[in-house]
């Protein structure tokens, strides 16, 4: 009987610890993209190339985003994004930090499939600002966690202090206007960390 007990217990604290995994960010199966709108119907595509993140045991995710790897498909536009816009030399990475059920995780098996409305904390320039985020999470065969946008997120330029800098890409470009409401959409791809 103590055998059979000790046996229970160990498995019980492996499926524990494999439950509770935290996980880490594969950057090069993960993007995030947002849609910028100029001359109010010319829409473009941009992205960002370095990105860095996990999720906790808790449940807790966090991405950074490194700003300065903006990515427009125009070199000189991408310069002037980091330097007007994000202003990188002070505010070089944007954070956004999701808190997921940690029951949620802990049940999730292979191919299972969570649509989720998640509060989220997004700080970008000097500036933090919650919002509910429409997420869809499914766990890999691999052991990993996926988690995407099912639909884009607004992101108001007003609120993180960019229109300045709006203002200004706008001027340099000689543009009539460029749309200070952007949408975004990620698409992320944890690993389960190796101990």
């Amino acid at each position: 009987m103590n055998a059979l007990y000790r046996t229970f217990i160990l498995c019980a604290l492996t499926f524990s610890a494999s439950a509770f995994a935290d996980w880490s960010l594969d950057d090069k199966q993960s993007s995030v993209n947002f849609v910028s709108v100029k001359k109010d119907s010319v829409g473009e595509v941009h992205q960002f190339k370095q990105l860095s993140g996990n999720i906790a045991v808790d449940g807790t995710a966090t991405l950074l985003i490194d700003l300065a790897s903006v990515d427009s498909g125009i070199a000189i536009r991408d310069e002037r994004m980091q330097k007007f816009l994000f202003e990188t030399t002070k505010f070089a990475t944007a954070e956004i930090k999701v808190k997921f059920p940690a029951k949620v995780l802990a049940s999730m098996k292979t191919g299972d499939i969570r649509v989720l409305d998640v509060d989220a904390t997004m700080s970008l320039h000097g500036k933090s600002v919650e919002k509910t985020w429409p997420l869809t999470v499914f766990k890999t065969k691999a052991g990993g966690v996926r988690v995407l946008t099912h639909k884009p997120v607004l992101i108001n330029a007003a609120d993180f202090d960019l229109t300045g800098g709006i203002a200004k890409l706008k001027e340099l470009a000689a543009l009539p206007s460029i749309a200070t409401s952007v949408p975004v959409t990620v698409d992320l791809s944890f690993s389960e960390k190796t101990k």
